[in-house]
């Protein structure tokens, strides 16, 4: 009890010593969040490899709402996605060379670059070994101690020369996806008793086409394969300034080794704040399925959204999960394509009338919203709204849906940390933070 009674002692010590007043960040223009007062967010660096719109300036620098784009490298996302889905093909590895480059490769470069990644995706016997003895049933700190591991297997981990980043990029792009297949498997046998299957790796197959393999076999379409891999692309890559992305540039301006830093990363996305989100929708999801009776009545669904937002309904905290975004205004672009691939794929699904419910959920979300927060600043859909729908419609556990989050974003880590090891300025991130504890007398133990 007196251990307790500590614990508790020091619990309440520290909500005390936390306080600082809202009215201390203005009295010295903190951003809170490294967030402007106007919502934009307060520029920390400089990139030639995303760009992230989500609103312009007026003639008097004022925000101004818009379409929210998304561009790789100078490329609009939907320039990059709709010749993808036209022609029926793959491009997530395209994608991949596009942004830790910077150009688009030719044929001959893709093939080399596809090939590559095959050749790399298998994991040592050891890391094997290793992963069948690991205990956890969260699939993203096995990710990240594998990732650590890694470092014990690279015969150069702290070599930050250019070559061996991109040799390090290419190697844990491939084998994220051998990571997280092998590592739910094993999850699923010491959980749930079911068999444990270790498949290799195919030559020749895409990293969707693997990945899907390495978890289910052949239970899955091409379809679905193509979704997973036009799933990737759309979340590979999404500025400096989103927070793992962020986190990787920040431990990578140390000189750190690049599992550190990845690592680092990985345990940014896997808060529910970040890539952790979809998981919320689809459970949001499930929820009102159960309790909206008719799921084309705008009018029962608006009145339950209604008790959500008045804490009254659901989990009570007062959100509708998967609407707003901190960039983002009238669209999120990630949202717009997403919603169209979920449409493609529960027509073969059977699932149409669950799709035209959640379009139905983001319509009045936004409405409701709108309404109950008295103003007139736009919101939209984000990324995590129909992200977790197409995991689901392609049969994949929610236990794994944010490391595929990782799977994808790797690749925007690795062209992020690749850029801030190469400017020819390189500097710690080492912003400041301003103290408003006066100063104490010291008093001896006796006197306290």
């Amino acid at each position: 009890m007196k251990k307790e009674y500590l614990i508790y002692k020091l619990s309440d010590e520290i909500k005390k010593s936390c306080v600082i007043p809202h009215e201390a960040f203005q009295q010295y223009g903190v951003k809170r969040g490294l967030r402007n007062e106007d919502g934009s967010g307060v520029l920390v660096g400089l990139t030639n490899i995303g760009n992230v719109v989500g609103y312009e300036r007026d003639e008097n620098g004022h925000l101004k709402a818009c379409h929210g784009k998304l561009y790789y490298r100078g490329y609009e996302l939907d320039d990059l996605v709709t010749p993808l889905l036209e022609e029926k093909r793959f491009g997530f590895e395209e994608i991949a060379y596009l942004l830790l480059s910077g150009n688009l490769p030719d044929k001959e470069n893709l093939q080399m670059f596809q090939e590559l990644i095959n050749e790399n995706m298998p994991l040592d016997h050891r890391t094997i070994v290793h992963l069948v003895d690991l205990e956890g049933t969260n699939i993203m700190n096995i990710l990240a101690r594998c990732v650590l591991e890694m470092y014990t297997f690279d015969p150069t981990p702290d070599d930050i020369s250019r070559d061996n980043l991109i040799r390090q990029a290419i190697e844990l792009i491939a084998k994220f996806p051998t990571i997280v297949a092998y590592a739910y498997n094993i999850y699923r046998h010491s959980v749930q008793g079911r068999s444990l299957h270790i498949r290799h790796p195919r030559e020749k197959k895409t990293i969707a086409e693997n990945f899907l393999y390495m978890l289910k076999h052949e239970d899955y379409t091409e379809l679905d394969a193509r979704m997973l891999d036009l799933l990737l692309i759309i979340q590979a890559e999404h500025g400096g300034g989103n927070n793992s992305t962020f986190t990787v540039r920040v431990t990578s301006s140390t000189r750190t080794d690049t599992y550190s830093s990845i690592a680092a990363g990985i345990g940014s996305l896997k808060g529910p704040l970040h890539g952790g989100a979809n998981i919320k929708v689809m459970d949001m999801l499930k929820h009102l399925k159960e309790n909206i009776s008719q799921w084309t009545d705008s009018d029962e669904l608006d009145a339950y959204l209604n008790k959500m937002l008045n804490k009254k309904a659901y989990d009570k905290t007062g959100l509708i999960y998967g609407i707003g975004h901190a960039v983002y205004t009238m669209s999120d672009p990630r949202a717009v394509e997403l919603k169209r691939l979920a449409g493609e794929l529960a027509k073969e699904k059977g699932r149409e009338d669950e799709y035209n419910f959640l379009k139905l959920i983001e319509q009045e979300s936004i409405k409701c919203i709108t309404k109950f927060r008295k103003t007139q600043k736009p919101i939209c859909a984000n990324l995590d709204f129909y992200s977790g729908f197409i995991y689901d419609m392609i049969g994949l556990p929610s236990e794994i849906y944010t490391p595929i989050f990782a799977m994808a974003r790797i690749v925007g880590w690795m062209a992020h940390r690749i850029e801030e090891l190469n400017f020819e300025d390189r500097r710690i991130i080492r912003p400041a933070y301003k103290n408003t504890q006066e100063a104490r007398v010291y008093k001896s133990i006796d006197q306290r």
